[in-house]
């Protein structure tokens, strides 16, 4: 990876590059001396993102250009900004070696701006699809959850916290059909907020989108359950092709009126309402929980018929049959009937009942 040699110049760097790539569209000069950049993927608050070719490697295969704008004002604060980018680059650098999430190619810094380039996946947006295609059934949103918490478990495995899960930021690809997760908050987060403060810690802006942010991350407090939060929400969109904004709201609690928009059954109703939950301590805590709802979930008509509550007929064969494998089916179902054996013990009959 490259190196930064070069510090911030004047308070007009950052537009005049920001014209400089844009008049490169199209145009046989190259940035760098080896992007060719092709054309404006998209422009946010946090930059711009280009569509680019690097005729440095074999095939001039494309990638993704993304410009990053810091708000750096003077030589330390540049310093810190490039060393946090630094840092972050190595997370999405480690992040990107699944197959699910964009592959880091590069990073650089030039002028005041900081630059990564990534591999650039072809396919079309969540969001694309249902309203080309309509909205998705519980199976279909089932399926797609067991992808992206798949990913989503790696994430959080390697202390990353995306923010920004979205239909927008969920890609199908044309070529293989995977589900891949993209433009990643954490860097935004840790680079974009430098200051001239060294007190002023990386949490100073609020990254995300609104309707798809629990209220601990307006609070700048996010956590790996705001991840799942935003999860919900998107399967909601799934499910009635309605944004975050189109739904009607507790005005106490904050929680979305959704039961009455989707036609799903009551164990993926009670799953989804608990992803959704605006409290904390109401949420899931970690994505293994809601896979573990969900496994549950996805096996119960088949553990209906494992459940007995037959006791075996003496010490000898219990002795037995507790040396022996138990396959995971058989184990799930044990798990439920201890469950239902406890919800049964703590229930307590109302006068009347």
């Amino acid at each position: 990876m490259n190196c930064f040699s070069e510090k911030t110049s004047n308070p007009h760097a950052e537009i005049l590059l920001q014209t400089q790539l844009s008049q490169l569209c199209g145009s046989k000069r190259l940035f760098r001396d080896r992007y060719a950049i092709l054309q404006v993927l998209g422009r946010g608050g946090f930059g711009i993102t280009f569509l680019a070719q690097d005729l440095a490697l074999p095939g001039t295969p494309l990638c993704v250009i993304k410009q990053l704008c810091p708000k750096a004002t003077n030589a330390k604060s540049w310093e810190r900004a490039c060393d946090r980018f630094q840092k972050e680059a190595k997370i999405l650098g480690q992040l990107g070696s699944h197959s699910q999430i964009p592959m880091l190619l590069d990073y650089f810094g030039v002028k005041g701006n900081f630059y990564l380039v990534q591999e650039y996946v072809r396919g079309s947006t969540l969001s694309q699809q249902v309203k080309q295609t309509g909205t998705k059934s519980e199976v279909a949103v089932k399926q797609f959850l067991q992808e992206l918490l798949s990913i989503l478990q790696y994430v959080h495995k390697n202390h990353v916290i995306h923010r920004d899960i979205k239909p927008q930021n969920l890609l199908r690809c044309e070529d293989d059909g995977r589900l891949v997760l993209i433009d990643f908050g954490a860097v935004k987060e840790k680079v974009l907020d430098a200051s001239d403060s060294m007190e002023t810690t990386a949490s100073t802006n609020f990254i995300g989108t609104l309707g798809f942010a629990p209220p601990e991350q307006f609070s700048l407090r996010p956590v790996f359950a705001s991840d799942i939060y935003a999860v919900g929400v998107t399967c909601l969109y799934l499910l009635t092709g309605k944004i975050p904004m189109e739904f009607d709201y507790d005005s106490k609690t904050g929680e979305i009126y959704w039961q009455k928009e989707v036609d799903i059954s009551n164990s993926f109703t009670r799953i989804l309402g608990k992803m959704l939950k605006t409290d904390l301590n109401d949420r899931f805590k970690s994505v293994d929980d809601v896979m573990w709802a969900l496994g549950i979930e996805s096996n119960l008509p088949s553990l209906t018929n494992c459940l007995s509550t037959k006791r075996l007929k003496d010490e000898t064969e219990s002795s037995e049959v507790s040396q022996n494998y138990l396959s995971p089916v058989s184990r799930a179902a044990n798990s439920v009937r201890e469950w239902k054996a406890k919800k049964s013990r703590s229930f307590v009959p109302k006068a009347g009942e």
